[in-house]
């Protein structure tokens, strides 16, 4: 296989010893899409086990999700400290372990603690796991092997939620965590053994007021999201507080990222054109995936009237999308410029989400997937070539910095997407179908905006 082949001038790992790195990498990566999706629609009956409240049950969600994002980019910081192997292996222990506490826990607080940890765990590995990449392959294969990952997500995501309803239908929520399990234990062996342990500079000082106030930071802007998305419930006032509080956090780690005499997240990386509007959108981008992930299963489940299993198949064309695409995508990234495949990749995105908010009343299912399809076909065809141009466009020795600032976008992307959603839900107090039609639609009026501010960000690339 061309991957694993060797060329005179490659850099990173031989071609056996690649292989065993991507396995880590994408097995780390599978564990994680798995757990975000299967464990959301274990949340009833994790209540129901649990003897709590439903909407208490969202932190087991919301909890894996903050903090994850307060600690990704103190994690892309670490990964220049201590070397990619240390923090992989421990992202990943950590992670495994804490799955065993989800699944030996006996009450919701025990149950979102140990998911908190996941998060954590998490964080280490996803905010370095494409830096790893570029580091164990050559440059000439970036954009290849980033399409195989985005295949390995696509392909994660159409089968985590019918894996998930198979084993909720057959055994309880707890086997849902532990089956990462024995998958953590194969990836931390791969880890040990083939993933190099550079770049590390252990005895360079750690900006520790910068890792606190990037904490305040990305924690304040997810509570103020989530606030926000609950404005007309009271919450306006709260999302308000985080939103000034996420501000002046910002204004306060610029300056000191400035200062510090090894800055937690080097801004010269975005002295490149390039790798910052590669980063703004994929910002928009996730905004817009984001807004359509939540408002699709209201328009299946609330206004068409599918069950919830039914509206999982309807979805699966979307990653089937990304699985047909994205390969292709990243092996064209290696040969002609990124920024152009994934411009027209964000347009045909665009197209399959106006398509998908001019639905009819009552659309026949194969209508909607093939919709659905047309938007996964465009987002593979743009998520790899975007990937590949900013990592590409930042050095070597701070791309471990980039693949955080990859997964900050896409976390933050997603959390607005999500806070959208759930205002327009509000503005129209969604206690009816007609009602929630509408919210539906506009919020998907609202992702076609975000994907034209993608496409024109992504244009003004090409001039450059």
């Amino acid at each position: 296989m061309a991957l694993f082949s060797d060329q005179p001038g490659d850099e990173g790992l031989p071609g056996r010893e690649r292989g065993l790195a991507m396995a880590a990498v994408m097995t780390m990566t599978t564990m994680a899409v798995f757990d975000g999706s299967m464990v959301n629609i274990a949340l009833p009956q994790i209540a129901r086990t649990l003897n709590v409240s439903a909407g208490s049950t969202v932190w087991v969600s919301n909890g894996y999700l903050l903090s994850a994002a307060m600690t990704l980019a103190i994690f892309a910081a670490l990964a220049s400290k201590f070397g990619f192997r240390m923090l992989f292996t421990l992202g990943l222990s950590v992670f495994t372990l804490a799955s065993v506490g989800c699944a030996l826990s006996s009450s919701l607080d025990m149950l979102i603690a140990m998911r908190v940890l996941q998060g954590i765990g998490g964080a280490a590995t996803l905010s370095i796991g494409p830096a790893i990449l570029r580091s164990v392959f050559p440059n000439r294969l970036l954009g290849r092997i980033l399409g195989l990952n985005a295949l390995m997500i696509g392909l994660s995501t159409a089968i985590a939620p019918v894996l998930g309803g198979t084993i909720l239908s057959a055994m309880s929520w707890q086997w849902l965590f532990a089956i990462n399990v024995p998958m953590g234990m194969i990836a931390v062996t791969l880890t040990l053994r083939v993933i190099p342990n550079n770049p590390a500079s252990g005895r360079e000082p750690f900006d520790f007021t910068g890792a606190i106030l990037s904490a305040v930071v990305l924690g304040s802007l997810i509570m103020a999201a989530d606030a926000f998305s609950h404005a007309a419930k009271g919450d306006l006032a709260t999302a308000v507080t985080f939103g000034l509080t996420a501000l002046l956090a910002g204004l306060a780690f610029v300056w000191r990222q400035r200062r510090a005499p090894k800055p937690l997240l080097p801004l010269n990386m975005f002295a490149s054109s390039r790798f910052t509007l590669a980063a703004l959108t994929s910002l928009a981008s996730f905004v817009s995936q984001g807004i359509t992930f939540v408002a699709l299963p209201f328009l299946f489940q609330s206004v068409y009237g599918y069950s919830a299993f039914y509206s999982a198949l309807l979805f699966t064309p979307w990653p089937i999308g990304i699985m047909l695409a994205a390969p292709h995508a990243g092996r064209l990234a290696d040969r002609y410029p990124a920024a152009i495949i994934s411009t027209l990749g964000l347009s045909v995105f665009a197209l399959g989400l106006i398509l998908l908010a001019l639905l009819p009343a009552h659309p026949q299912a194969w209508d909607i997937g093939l919709r659905s399809l047309i938007c996964g076909i465009g987002f593979g065809c743009f998520q790899s070539p975007n990937n590949r141009e900013m990592l590409s466009n930042a050095s070597r020795e701070n791309s471990g910095y980039a693949s955080g600032v990859l997964a900050i976008m896409r976390t933050f992307g997603q959390c607005l997407g999500t806070a959208f959603v759930g205002v327009m839900l509000s503005i129209y107090a969604a206690n009816s179908a007609i009602q929630e039609g509408h919210a539906v639609q506009l919020s998907l009026w609202l992702a076609v905006m975000a994907t034209l501010l993608a496409i024109v960000i992504s244009v003004s690339r090409l001039r450059r």
